[in-house]
């Protein structure tokens, strides 16, 4: 996991070297939050240091620092990925309108007795 969340920050600063715009910002922000996520919250999940919100009530753990630490697990992870996945379709261009190849013109007039001319 620790690998995998390298890696993810490593390719996501590929993908946004030299691109200005919300896009790389939020690809970034969403890497470096699943970077956090997988190569810190997780392995100490997996290494026992943190305990589950499922152990609660069977191990002898303060019930706070467990579910705060469940908090800082679900909004890095889900968080992260929502960024991140919005980063990459702003970086697509999803979100981008397709213009019209036909130039807007402005609506005439009909000719109506209000409308006619005075003279």
């Amino acid at each position: 996991m620790i690998v995998m969340g390298a890696f993810l920050l490593l390719t996501a600063w590929r993908m946004t070297r030299g691109t200005k715009g919300w896009a790389p910002r939020s690809m970034m922000a969403g890497a470096s939050m699943l970077t956090i996520g997988y190569s810190v919250v997780m392995p100490l999940y997996q290494a026992g240091v943190l305990t589950p919100l499922s152990m609660v009530g069977i191990a002898p753990v303060d019930p706070d620092w467990a579910l705060v630490w469940h908090v800082v697990k679900m909004l890095s992870l889900n968080g992260g990925w929502l960024l991140f996945g919005l980063g990459l379709a702003l970086h697509a261009g999803i979100f981008e309108t397709a213009t019209s190849p036909a130039p807007v013109a402005a609506p005439t007039p009909a000719s109506s007795p209000l409308h006619e001319p005075l003279a």
